[in-house]
């Protein structure tokens, strides 16, 4: 069995194209009418002109004479026919020509247009990496500028807060230091105050004789000496001697056996 080979689309395409028009066909089929009915008078015509040959009487020539004048009137009628059949095929052409211009026309149009996408897509393409890289370059400088002003900023908030900690430190410094001051004043304060603990306190007595510490009031008049402080009372024969003896200016010396501190208390 022979192989059946399919005919592509620019064939069928083609057939389409070149096949005849209704107009030529119909003048073909006139031409066809007229071509036959020419030959079947043609043989009419032989025959009455082989009857003329034959007898030539007045009846054979007549058939013969009207015979030729069908004859004469197909051949014309077939003229007429292929004539149309011409018009008819030079008009087919020209459609035909329009047609394949047409088709030609539009598989350019259609490979332009597909160029012209592919073109589009490979300039869109390019145009996208030069308008991205541009872009990138200016994103690159924004952010470069940015970067700048924080660090700029960070600097200053860090210049600031190293201004504020060392204010802060000075201060906790002067602090620490009064601080310091005021435990070793603290300090000495007690440790006078300690210094201190174990002395006896004053008698109300010679509280009131005394105000000033280490000085003996001045007596109102000969006859009440001052009171000496921590001292008993003299008897009459020391106030007698004591009054003879200028008085001391300041404190009176101590007894040799006078005893510090509080004096021992009387046997009564």
């Amino acid at each position: 069995m022979a192989r059946v080979v399919k005919k592509s689309t620019r064939a069928k395409k083609a057939t389409t194209s070149t096949k005849a028009s209704p107009v030529v066909v119909k003048a073909q089929k006139a031409v066809d009418a007229a071509s036959k009915s020419l030959d079947a008078q043609m043989d009419r015509v032989a025959k009455a002109k082989a009857r003329a040959q034959k007898s030539s009487t007045a009846a054979a020539k007549a058939s013969l004479t009207s015979a030729n004048g069908k004859a004469k009137d197909l051949r014309a009628k077939l003229a007429m026919a292929k004539m149309e059949l011409a018009k008819a095929k030079t008009m087919d052409a020209v459609r035909h020509a329009e047609e394949a211009a047409k088709e030609k026309v539009a598989t350019l149009s259609e490979s332009l247009s597909a160029k012209a996408d592919k073109d589009l897509a490979a300039a869109l393409k390019a145009f996208e990496a030069r308008w991205m890289k541009s872009r990138v370059k200016a994103h690159a400088k924004k952010i470069k500028a940015a970067e700048k002003k924080a660090e700029a900023k960070i600097k200053a908030a860090a210049k600031k807060a190293a201004t504020k900690a060392k204010e802060l430190e000075k201060k906790a410094a002067a602090k620490l230091k009064a601080d310091a001051q005021k435990a070793k004043k603290a300090a000495t304060k007690k440790t006078i105050t300690a210094k201190k603990v174990g002395r006896p306190k004053k008698a109300a007595s010679e509280t009131k004789a005394t105000k000033r510490v280490g000085r003996p009031k001045k007596a109102t008049s000969a006859a009440k000496p001052a009171k000496r402080v921590g001292r008993p009372k003299k008897s009459a024969s020391k106030a007698e001697a004591a009054k003879k003896t200028p008085t001391r200016r300041g404190r009176p010396p101590k007894a040799g056996t006078a005893r510090r501190g509080r004096p021992p208390k009387s046997a009564a």
